[in-house]
């Protein structure tokens, strides 16, 4: 009951009247499922629901209305920029953003309807893990970008190779880490999960050896791409021979390295084999040398030779000015064989360089001293 004062006239007589609020019985036991509710459970639940469904848009489109407004500015921020990853960067974090925010506006609108807490209570344990999770891997991508950006730049190709390599993995490594925690603390809200754990605490020692067994090649491979990583052995670009073949570092992934052979082929070995068996690096420090062997007929002198292959070298671009001389390496009967040491700043020029050298003193000597030329083997 609840009572009212009303004023009487103008003599300001006061009189009580008591008027009883209309409040709609609910029952008080369960429902039974075969049962239809009736029309006061429609009106209190109708009431209810639309309640908590504005409480949860107003929340949702003032955050949404923000969320707009302030990567609107950004983005024109970010055009007028001149970083080149100033826009990735803000596309990147759009939609964590967007989700972050209205997940901040339910939890707010939550204090106004006694529903939308009991809702977000429950989703709160799936739901945070989950965009918090998303927002920190958005976030390493951008960061990962930025670095890549800012080691392409670098004038350096040793060291450029070096921190692309140390990015990918570091990145791939957190990577990995974001999305085992987030699905690990999601799993934390489901009390089915815990309670199992709590079960199975006394056969931990078992289940931590089952799965340590299980799992070693995976812990060995990704340990191995941490160590790459971290000692350098290859580097992403570099040109190694492994087991006979010979190509090009085209990628580093956390167990597996993808090397890229000059008939464009993709071998796939494993990280640990970098770390276990020996192989060649041929990029490992700046340059390589090679040579070319060029026969000729004894009795013929050697330093014009010399001198025309020295001045033919120095206009290739591909030459880096380290190594370039010509040594007579054998002398039998009825040949002498000269080696011309050339060098370049990595094996692609290097190539290039040495098919060019073999077929610019093979000319030189027929149009310079035809008879120096061997025609027998």
């Amino acid at each position: 009951m609840t009572e009212h004062l009303v004023w009487l006239g103008q003599g300001g007589l006061a009189a009580t009247v008591k008027s009883a609020a209309i409040r709609l019985p609910l029952p008080q036991t369960p429902i039974s499922p075969d049962d239809l509710p009736s029309l006061e459970e429609l009106w209190h639940w109708s009431g209810r629901l639309t309640h908590a469904a504005l409480a949860i848009a107003v929340a949702a489109g003032i955050a949404l209305a923000f969320h707009a407004v302030a990567f609107l500015v950004l983005r024109r921020i970010a055009r007028r920029s001149d970083a080149a990853a100033d826009p990735v960067t803000v596309d990147s974090l759009y939609q964590p953003a967007r989700w972050i925010l209205v997940a901040l506006a339910v939890s707010a609108a939550q204090e106004r309807d006694r529903l939308v807490a009991h809702v977000w209570t429950a989703a709160s344990p799936f739901v945070v893990p989950a965009l918090i999770g998303w927002a920190l891997y958005a976030f390493v991508l951008v960061l990962t970008h930025v670095a890549q950006a800012h080691a392409r730049q670098d004038d350096d190709a040793v060291d450029m190779r070096r921190r692309r390599t140390r990015i990918t993995i570091v990145s791939r490594v957190a990577s990995f880490l974001i999305v085992l925690v987030t699905v690990a603390l999601m799993m934390l809200g489901v009390p089915g999960v815990r309670h199992i754990g709590a079960t199975l605490i006394a056969s931990a020692g078992i289940m931590g050896l089952a799965v340590g067994a299980a799992a070693q090649p995976a812990l060995k491979s990704l340990i191995a791409g941490i160590q790459i990583a971290l000692t350098e052995p290859v580097r992403i670009d570099d040109v190694v021979v492994i087991d006979g073949e010979t190509g090009r570092i085209e990628d580093i992934r956390l167990s597996y390295v993808v090397i890229r052979t000059p008939d464009e082929r993709r071998l796939i070995v494993p990280t640990t084999r970098f770390l276990d068996t020996s192989f060649q690096n041929w990029t490992r420090v700046g340059g390589i040398t090679g040579h070319v062997v060029l026969p000729i007929r004894p009795g013929f002198e050697i330093e014009p030779i010399r001198q025309a292959f020295v001045a033919m070298l120095t206009e290739r671009p591909e030459w880096d000015g380290r190594t370039g001389r010509l040594n007579v390496m054998e002398a039998r009967v009825g040949s002498v064989e000269l080696r011309l040491m050339v060098s370049a700043r990595d094996p692609a020029e290097l190539g290039e360089l040495r098919l060019y050298v073999r077929e610019a003193m093979l000319e030189w000597l027929r149009r310079e001293q035809p008879a120096a030329l061997c025609t027998e083997t």
